[in-house]
């Protein structure tokens, strides 16, 4: 089933490796095929100890695992893996805080962002204090009308609901002149984030409870904001219970809420390794059994009711859901559908978020076809080893989307911004693994009007007439990055025989659930396949493949996206090689094994 050479096998007839070498070259494969054969006996050794497929323990092994505990923490992870909430910076005196507020009756402002992350931390604290009886209100920044974060906008919130003590969410770590402006007139500030702190002077919160400060000695520093407002929560329920074991009735309340931690963490595209892997493998449970009427809505809206739940769903059909809202409207309008109780208004607010991510594809169509056209200036990726492209009128609600689908294309950084009426750009930027594009884009520092983010993902504001001059700030920057850092190889996990590969291997391979960042899914390669029919070309824009694989006597629907351009390449009668990853498509109470190619060629005279 899996190609791992035995420990007896010849050089000459097995390639054989040390633990995550390539062997492509011995394969004679592609030069961006990337095929990692671990060590055979430790593969062998863990498959036995564990009772679980050869092919699993090679992808375990691949990732790293390589002892019997660290499988078992992989594929049966426990929430006794989570760190204590007290090991966060300022968290004993922001949990004291908090609690003292809810139960003096203080009003509560909750400071979200609009995106996925900020959205669902938001709605955690909100529904958390509520549990508590505790006076709360919220606030969600509008993405063209109050910018980026915390600012001027959130002082005037904070006076508008009469708040004294105001907790943010997914921001705040930049936010100086906002915060003092809060403290100067009586209100607590604090604030829970995880993005990277500037260089200097930190704002001057009640609490800053982030693991990416200088001195955090927090044990694991890739948590999403919203985790970081989990922490909160679970910490403020420890000082009710009196104790480190939380009582009843709030544990129940945090076990539900894991749900939305769980969609933050896979949407705001975190590592999935150590407490995130245990935060989502727990938060895909309960979102699947969420009590929350409007979540309900939006897993009915997306056909994911009455299944276990992946990555590739929250990341594919329900983030972008509530991400659309922030993009085109109001992000407001997905707190609103997480926070509803009642099945009518959860299901009205669902199919507002249904239209509103409607009118994002047809707006997204249209940038990324202007986006394209722009890119073929800076083709060469030597002289442009990062993308910078800007476009008046582009909408700043797409322009993160854009980026991820100019990353698919160049594999190369990108920023993409947007220029409205009054010259202002407004940009989301996306990397590649190992390379961090916040890096790369303080080689323009100086150029932007403010900027921030972390390695994969970061945003910025921007006068249009300076693009030309932050493009090659930026250029100058990524030129200092190694060449083979800069490239995107396709990583091979194992050889398979996809004649023998069922339903039964792949509910094996769901065990690596959730994955992401820093945990991929399942890549694989199968030899000797043919087209069982004429391949389709799918899809609005007619850019997508449909095909038919035969091996054997089974046949898979294999999906191509983005290789319609390909499709002169394949011939009824000749061998192939395929990479791809193996999912199960759930569709209309259906469920069948699917194939999503990354890469195939043409094997037809090669030995």
């Amino acid at each position: 089933m899996v190609f791992v050479p035995s420990a007896s096998s010849s050089a000459a007839s097995t390639p054989t490796t040390t633990p995550g070498r390539q062997a492509s070259g011995s394969l004679d494969l592609p030069a961006h095929w990337n095929l990692h054969l671990p060590d055979p006996e430790t593969v062998i050794r863990i498959a036995r100890s564990e009772r679980i497929p050869e092919v699993l323990a090679q992808l375990a092994v691949n990732r790293g695992h390589t002892s019997a505990s660290a499988v078992q923490a992989l594929l049966a992870p426990t929430l006794h893996g989570l760190n204590d909430p007290a090991g966060l910076p300022d968290m004993e005196i922001a949990a004291e805080r908090l609690e003292r507020a809810a139960e003096s009756g203080e009003t509560i402002l909750i400071h979200g962002d609009y995106d996925v992350d900020g959205v669902s931390g938001t709605v955690l604290l909100v529904r958390f204090l509520r549990h508590l009886g505790a006076k709360v209100e919220w606030h969600i920044p509008h993405r063209t009308k109050d910018g980026y974060s915390f600012g001027d906008h959130s002082v005037a919130k904070a006076r508008e609901v009469g708040a004294t003590l105001v907790i943010s969410v997914d921001n705040g770590t930049s936010a100086n002149e906002p915060i003092a402006t809060l403290v100067a007139e009586g209100v607590d500030v604090i604030v829970t984030d995880h993005h990277e702190p500037p260089e200097g002077e930190l704002p001057p919160a009640f609490a800053l409870v982030n693991p990416k400060l200088p001195h955090s000695t927090y044990p694991f520093r890739e948590l999403c904001g919203s985790a970081v407002a989990f922490k909160l929560a679970w910490a403020v329920c420890q000082r009710m219970s009196g104790a480190d074991k939380v009582r009843p009735d709030l544990r129940k309340f945090l076990l539900e809420a894991l749900g939305y931690v769980a969609i933050a963490t896979i949407c705001d595209v975190v590592p999935l390794i150590g407490e995130n892997r245990i935060l989502a493998h727990y938060g895909l449970r309960a979102l699947a059994e969420s009590p929350s009427a409007g979540m309900q809505a939006l897993l009915e809206r997306t056909d994911l009711t009455g299944r276990a739940l992946t990555a590739e769903d929250v990341g594919f059909q329900i983030g972008p859901r509530i991400n659309a809202s922030g993009r085109m409207d109001s992000a407001a309008r997905a707190v609103e559908t997480l926070l509803a109780d009642d099945a009518i208004t959860g299901r009205r607010y669902a199919e507002k978020l249904e239209t509103l991510n409607d009118e994002r594809r047809a707006v997204e169509r249209g940038v990324v076809q202007e986006a394209l056209k722009e890119a073929k200036r800076f083709e060469d990726a030597e002289r442009y080893p990062v993308m910078v492209l800007g476009g008046q009128g582009w909408h700043p609600g797409v322009v993160g989307i854009v980026a991820s689908r100019i990353v698919d294309r160049f594999h190369r950084p990108t920023l993409i911004i947007g220029v409205d009426e009054h010259g202002i750009g407004r940009g989301s930027a996306r990397s590649i693994p190992g390379v961090s594009v916040l890096d790369i884009m303080r080689g323009g520092s100086e150029i932007f009007t403010r900027f921030g983010g972390h390695e994969m993902a970061a945003g910025c504001e921007i006068e249009g007439a300076r693009i030309d001059e932050l493009r090659e700030a930026m250029i100058a920057r990524a030129h200092e990055t190694p060449r083979e850092q800069r490239q995107t190889p396709i990583d091979i996990d194992a050889i398979v025989e996809l004649e023998t590969f069922d339903e039964s291997l792949m509910t094996q391979l769901l065990r690596l659930e959730p994955c992401g960042q820093n945990n991929p899914g399942p890549v694989l390669m199968a030899r000797d396949v043919r087209l069982e029919e004429p391949a389709r070309i799918i899809g609005a824009d007619r850019t997508h493949m449909m095909l038919q694989i035969r091996s054997g006597r089974s046949v898979f629907k294999a999906m191509a996206f983005g290789m319609a351009s390909r499709e002169p390449e394949l011939k009824m009668s000749q061998p192939l090689e395929i990479v791809f990853k193996p999912r199960l498509n759930h569709w209309r109470g259906r469920v069948e094994l699917q194939l999503v190619l990354e890469d195939f060629r043409i094997t037809a005279g090669r030995q």
